[in-house]
């Protein structure tokens, strides 16, 4: 009986993405050439991406798995396993509702059905025209004066729902 001969690997060719701009795929390309030289250098490399384009586009998943010889399911799992990683573009006005177990003792819950409510959107969602993106985080530190809200990075403590609609009229009145 002969032995079978071995096997051969064709490598795949990278697709150039269609939907990535030129610049959008140099963002990417740059910042898997800065994270790849970093031990675990993925989770970098994801933020970095996210700084420069605001979210990680699905199609930059193909070209970060290449640069960094990983396969797209573990790009794929790492960024979606992470709260604070984005896959899609966010709202012009960011609002996100603590949701830990201090803030929560405080009111956060109703805070964030109030908040469900009032913008029209569960948490991950952003509305239908693109004006607000609502999000939850699990503390902010901030737990002394909760229940606690950020609106584009902006921390507001003792937020009750009467209060999160004065900050996001506020915020929504500068955005236009």
């Amino acid at each position: 009986m002969s032995n079978p001969s071995p096997r051969r690997v064709i490598p795949l060719k990278l697709e150039r993405s269609s939907s990535l701009s030129a610049a959008e795929r140099t963002a990417v390309l740059e910042a898997c050439e800065r994270g790849k030289k970093l031990p675990g250098g993925l989770l970098p490399i994801l933020h970095a991406v996210q700084d420069a384009l605001g979210f990680v586009p699905s199609d930059a998943i193909p070209v970060i798995a290449h640069e960094l010889n990983l396969s797209r399911a573990d790009v794929h799992g790492v960024l979606t396993f992470y709260a604070d990683l984005r896959t899609s573009p966010p709202g012009e006005v960011h609002v996100e509702v603590c949701r830990g177990e201090a803030c929560q003792s405080l009111g956060a819950h109703v805070l964030a059905e109030h908040a469900e409510i009032t913008i029209g959107v569960r948490f991950k969602e952003t509305t239908s025209d693109g004006s607000i993106t609502l999000d939850e985080v699990f503390c902010f530190g901030n737990c002394a004066l909760g229940p606690t809200v950020r609106v584009d990075g902006c921390l507001h403590g003792r937020v009750d729902p009467a209060r999160f609609d004065e900050l996001l009229g506020a915020r929504l009145e500068r955005a236009t």
